[in-house]
């Protein structure tokens, strides 16, 4: 299929919304209409779960969030969206803080998922995007395992498997009670920008199917848990993608309606694709998925005949920026102003005062359009020599434009020792993860001390 030949009911909706420039446009519609919706997210907004929230405008409803039968609590920041028409279950989840870790594996384990998605990098331009919730393996007997004694659980490293543009591992999952252990498929998208999109589907088709191919979409396991760090942008991308695809291979793709696919997942999980130009990667990685399966392409390859030749449009939006950081005490900061054009009250909503609450009015009207960037987080460097700092946001999707097979060429860092550059680049993550635990244990102190403080001073004021 090309520009000239005929195109599917898909491909021509694209190309006309291209060339009016109308993706924002489409994007509101979608958004008002969610506007409708009547869905409560009460458990989110109770006193002892926000602090468990990466952002307090994103959270799980009420009627699709995931419970957990044991620990601490029963609540965590996840929604089960059900595609009943494309035989898919997903576990959307936000990327896991300090201590909701252990919430995280459990529900894993709960679950009993095959496999783990994570579509973010621990750390986007000098920010924490998700907490370093599996042991990295570095140092055997040192950091291969990692204790959850909260819930009961151990995570041990197995395994490690790099590509240009995803890393797979192998975790393993142990009840400490039971010694019942599975092992885990982690597989960990590296090149896709927060807020941004990669600039051409072929790499994220190419993990996708590696992601079918292991299993860990059948029916006949756990639902995956797909998580970037809010848990809605890439990750509802990456669900919409493959649920249409599924349809496709089913009914065929002039019976698809994208639109209406992202609508029926936004009914389990708030703000699902967070900016016009993610809505346009997904119908372009949907035209192009298509066209593989059609021509009978097993899906690895860069180009196939009939690739309807598009360039990288960008759409203009406020924010390729991340807009999300994990700095203590111990709770993040705020996503950013309201995505739905609410005004926040300030209200203080926990014993940090980090909290903002939303508005009576607008509490119940999901995020959906990106925020201002946060303030970075002052990471400390290696006192050896300058290292070069990670692949900006915006230059993160040239990596995702041909697959490892048809770029012998490809080099991810500019020092062509790619072992030594890895094991540098491993130890300068895990002393950024030590210097972060040290300012959270430190504030968590603080908040205790002053916690302490407040209760003695109501005890002494009730004598």
């Amino acid at each position: 299929m090309n520009t000239v030949a005929s195109k599917s009911n898909v491909a021509s909706e694209f190309l006309e919304i291209d060339s009016k420039g109308a993706w924002p446009l489409l994007y509101q519609h979608i958004r008002n209409e969610c506007l409708n919706y009547d869905y409560t997210f009460l458990e989110a907004r109770k006193s002892q779960n926000k602090n468990l929230n990466r952002y307090r405008d994103v959270s799980p409803y009420d009627h699709s969030r995931v419970v957990l039968s044991k620990g601490p609590c029963d609540y965590i920041n996840a929604n089960l969206v059900t595609m009943e028409r494309a035989h898919r279950r997903y576990i959307l989840t936000q990327g896991p803080l300090p201590h909701t870790t252990g919430h995280f594996w459990l529900m894993v384990w709960e679950q009993n998922c095959k496999a783990v998605l994570m579509l973010n990098r621990i750390i986007e331009k000098n920010q924490v995007k998700c907490h370093q919730y599996w042991p990295l393996g570095s140092q055997p007997g040192i950091d291969n395992v990692m204790e959850l004694t909260d819930v009961g659980l151990k995570v041990q490293f197995i395994s490690e498997d790099e590509a240009p543009y995803y890393t797979t591992r192998i975790l393993r999952l142990t009840e400490t009670e039971s010694g019942n252990s599975r092992d885990i498929l982690h597989f960990h998208y590296t090149t896709w920008p927060d807020f941004g999109v990669p600039e051409s589907p072929t790499a994220f088709l190419n993990f996708l199917m590696v992601v079918r191919e292991s299993g860990a979409l059948d029916q006949n396991v756990g639902p995956p848990v797909v998580h970037c760090s809010a848990g809605i942008g890439r990750s509802g991308t990456f669900c919409l993608v493959d649920s249409c695809l599924v349809l496709i291979e089913e009914i065929g793709i002039d019976a698809v309606n994208v639109r209406e696919v992202l609508l029926e997942m936004r009914k389990f999980r708030m703000g699902l694709i967070q900016t016009p130009d993610q809505l346009r990667f997904s119908y372009w990685a949907i035209i192009e998925g298509s066209n593989k399966h059609l021509n009978g392409s097993s899906g690895q390859d860069d180009t196939s005949e009939g690739t309807i030749e598009l360039t990288a449009v960008p759409v203009n939006h406020t924010g390729h920026e991340d807009a999300e950081g994990e700095e203590p005490p111990p709770l993040p900061p705020p996503r950013g102003e309201s995505l739905n054009r609410s005004h926040f009250t300030e209200t203080e909503s926990s014993p940090t005062g980090n909290h903002v609450e939303l508005s009576p009015d607008t509490e119940e009207q999901p995020p959906d359009k990106p925020l201002p960037c946060e303030p970075p987080i002052e990471l400390p460097q290696p006192p050896t020599r300058q290292l070069p700092s990670e692949p900006a946001g915006s230059d993160e999707g040239s990596y995702s434009t041909s697959s490892p097979s048809s770029s012998p060429e490809y080099i991810p860092l500019k020092d062509r020792d790619g072992v030594r550059m890895r094991s540098v680049r491993k130890d300068r993550l895990l002393q950024q993860v030590r210097e972060i635990k040290r300012k959270q244990q430190a504030a968590e102190s603080w908040q205790q001390l002053k916690r302490s403080s407040v209760k003695r001073k109501r005890s002494e004021d009730e004598d």
